[in-house]
């Protein structure tokens, strides 16, 4: 009886977590086929690399995407994030401006988050911002991979979150790459989840 019963719970100790990664998995795939755009305070772009102060591919979507959400008037303000990296000489978030600027977005709308280096530090960032300016509401645009983890951070820290991945990312057109930061989300969300519950 008392094997059986440590048996059972050899079985549920490695279940558990199979079940809940294969449910982050299944989360993260659909969320990113969602596109929740509406109106909001804000779009905020998640920054991603740049290459001696131009954006790269993945950037470049990310931005155009956003871009394309602010002209059909979604939000007023445009935010960018993103700090700069070791060798780097410029901000993610500056690139990022110049490169909405140059796309038709005013300069007088644009804020910077310019020192974060991670998904949740940009995301600590951005409240801050917002919440100076007592605003709440934002539009989160990345890649389709990051959308569930990005909202559930922002909920986090007080926004108003929807999301509305860009599809024109190089990313998305490779299915091993997508896969690649599927699983990798898949394995980061449940950490992020427990993460947002610990910390209140």
């Amino acid at each position: 009886m008392r094997l059986g019963f440590r048996s059972h719970l050899i079985r549920l100790a490695v279940a558990t977590p199979i079940a809940v990664w294969a449910s982050s998995l299944v989360a993260v795939f659909f969320y990113g086929r969602r596109d929740a755009e509406r109106s909001a305070d804000a779009i905020v772009v998640l920054g991603a690399a740049q290459y001696a102060g131009r954006p790269s591919p993945v950037l470049r979507a990310r931005l155009d995407h956003a871009v394309e959400l602010w002209q059909k008037g979604y939000a007023r303000w445009f935010v960018v994030t993103g700090g700069t990296g070791a060798g780097d000489t410029t901000s993610e978030a500056a690139v990022s401006r110049r490169y909405a600027i140059r796309q038709g977005v005013p300069d007088a709308v644009i804020l910077l988050e310019t020192l974060g280096r991670s998904t949740d530090a940009s995301l600590t960032g951005v409240a801050n911002l917002l919440h100076e300016r007592r605003l709440s509401s934002a539009i989160l645009v990345s890649d389709p991979f990051h959308s569930l983890r990005i909202r559930i951070l922002a909920r986090h820290y007080g926004i108003e979150a929807v999301t509305s991945p860009t599809r024109t990312s190089p990313i998305s057109a490779s299915r091993t790459e997508s896969l690649a930061y599927m699983l990798g989300e898949s394995l980061k969300v449940p950490i992020t989840v427990l993460y947002t519950l610990i910390d209140g």
